[in-house]
Parts: C-alpha cells; structure tokens; sequence
C-alpha cells in the first residue's frame, strides 16, 4: 500500500501538466500519482499514458468521459490506494523540500500508534505577472508540529481558510463520509474541504509552502469574469453546502470551534455568490441573489440570521444602488489584498 495518493484531475491539460507531474514524480515510491484524463480532447491522455509507461509503480491513468473536475476528482478517490489522498489540479505544482517534510511527517505517524485524519500545510498564489508571491499559512490558528483537535484551533482571519490546496485527507475518511462530488459543476473544491469536516477528529498543521497555486491562466475557473458567466454553478455548490450544513447541525452542535469554524466558511461562499451577483449589474441575477438568501432563511433561520446580520452579510445586502456600489469597493480592496480573482 502506497503513503500517499495524489489525484491529478487533466482536461486539455497539454500545455501545462509536466510540470505538474514532475514535481509529484520527486514524492518517489512511496506515492502514487493518478492522473485522471477527463475526457480530454488535446493531447492529455498520450502524455499521461507517456508518464504511466515510464514511471510504472508510481504513476496510473484513469481515462474516463468528461464529467468536469468534481467527476474526475471522485475517480481518483475510487482508483486510490494510498493511506492518504491529495489533489492536485494539473496547473499547479508542489515544492520539493516541502514535500518531503510532508511525507517524513506521514511516515512517521503512519509507523506509530497515532491516526491522523487531515495534514495541514501552506499554499502559495503564485499570480501571473507578480514577483511577490502571497502565501496562505494558519502558524496563528493552529498549532504546529504535533497532532491536534478542533478544541485546540484558534480564530481564523476573515477570508482565511483550509482549501483543498493546504489539506491531505485519511482516504478511508473521505470513503466513510460518503465523499461524491457533483459531475459537471465548477468550485466543488469548497464541499471538499467542508464536507468531510465533520468526520475529522484530529489534524496536523506543517508550516511549510508546499502547493503552489498557478493564477493568471487564460480561461481559469476563478476568473472573475468567467465565474460570473458560470454563476448558477456558484449558487448550485453554495445552496448545497446549506443543505449539508443544516442536514449535520446536531452532529456538530456538540463542538463548538467546529461549527463555527463551518459557519464562517459558508458565510465566505455566500458572500462571494452575493458580490459576483451584484457585479454581474443584471436584474436578473440581483433576483438570484435575493433568492439565495431566501434559501438560507427557508432552510435555517438562527443560519441565516448569523449569516445575513453579521459584518459580511450586511456589507453584500445594503440597499439601492448607492449600496451595491460599496459592496463591490469594499470587494476589490478585499481582492487586492487578499490576492485572489
């Protein structure tokens, strides 16, 4: 059984998947690295079945029909022998050194008496066109170097959260949860760091820069402008993460850091659904933007009461169009600083 299973979702990814791969490649035997070939129609498939051929015991390809990155992240995680899985989108790329601190780390809690649910480490926004990098670390929210629980997790910043780039997950746990992301949907990247939250009693924060997020591509998913085209998928992901939430309420109610912690996390969703909502400028998507709160409100109250009447709530919900104009401000001084979009 392999250490670690790495899952890399390919759609048209000739361009620039190698350096992708190479740098997974440097994890050697103790990983296995799955591209999962989403249908593609360039030359992804040739290239991967080029990788399997040359590196047999670390590399497998899953070619599949498309079925969008949910799709191809759910087959990495049935083809998965790993004790741990990772993804890794095609575009990005892992840190050497970081790495390997990262699987010393698994090693030895996998030779001990110890079970550890979710590793934590850092990622990096590496934007197209800038010279100093932004990095996402938690040193003030969580402990380092030992195995923690949710009881001992500090605040988290506004805006500041565990995305699929910092986490590794015990692949059984994911199994046990039930993990099945939706097929053709974009951003269900967020109910994969929020849905298995529940079912995490332990983690492990390395402070150490080991994903490198790629920002910059023509035609990439977090582009504003393409988010806004793909609104309804943003509302479909966020609407289900309300039904998740509400549906687990008693199986969380118990820990408090938890729930807050989940809570904070959809407030973040929702606000970006609002903003979007609003800079798209169409009557039309100001009517989604009301109906998605009805939603939160039909489904939970208390829920969209936290979620409507705090800070963030409020500053997506000011009246008129004098409002809808300090929303958005206030949402490109957040953009600039926090390096996204």
């Amino acid at each position: 059984m392999k250490l670690l299973s790495v899952a890399v979702p390919c759609y048209n990814s000739e361009a620039y998947m190698r350096k992708c791969i190479d740098s997974l490649l440097l994890g050697g035997e103790d990983v296995e690295i799955l591209i999962v070939d989403d249908g593609s129609s360039d030359r992804t498939g040739a290239i991967a079945d080029e990788y399997a051929a040359r590196h047999p015991s670390v590399v497998r390809v899953i070619h599949k029909e498309n079925g969008g990155h949910g799709s191809a992240v759910n087959a990495g995680l049935a083809h998965a022998t790993g004790l741990y899985f990772k993804v890794v989108d095609s575009d990005d790329w892992v840190k050497e050194s970081a790495y390997y601190r990262i699987l010393e780390v698994l090693r030895d809690i996998t030779s001990g008496d110890s079970t550890l649910d979710m590793l934590i480490s850092n990622f990096v926004y590496e934007k197209e066109g800038e010279a100093k990098h932004k990095v996402m670390r938690y040193r003030h929210a969580l402990p380092q170097d030992r195995i923690f629980t949710w009881s001992e997790v500090k605040h988290f910043h506004k805006g500041q959260y565990i995305l699929m780039h910092s986490v590794i997950f015990r692949t059984r746990l994911l199994r046990d949860c039930g993990l099945k992301l939706p097929d053709n949907t974009f951003y269900v990247d967020n109910l994969f760091v929020f849905e298995p939250l529940p079912y995490v009693r332990n983690m492990y924060y390395l402070d150490v820069n080991f994903y490198r997020y790629f920002i910059g591509r023509e035609g990439q998913s977090v582009n504003e402008e393409i988010m806004i085209s793909r609104i309804d998928q943003q509302i479909k992901v966020n609407k289900i993460m309300v039904d998740y939430l509400t549906a687990n309420m008693n199986k969380i109610s118990g820990r408090r850091k938890l729930k807050n912690y989940m809570i904070n996390y959809l407030e973040i969703i929702t606000v970006i659904s609002s903003i979007l909502l609003i800079r798209s400028g169409t009557e039309e998507n100001l009517e989604k933007k009301h109906e998605l709160w009805q939603y939160i409100q039909k489904k939970d109250l208390r829920l969209y009461m936290r979620l409507r009447y705090g800070v963030l709530g409020n500053s997506m919900n000011l009246p008129g169009k004098g409002g809808r104009k300090i929303s958005v401000e206030g949402y490109k001084i957040c953009r600039r600083f926090f390096k996204f979009n």
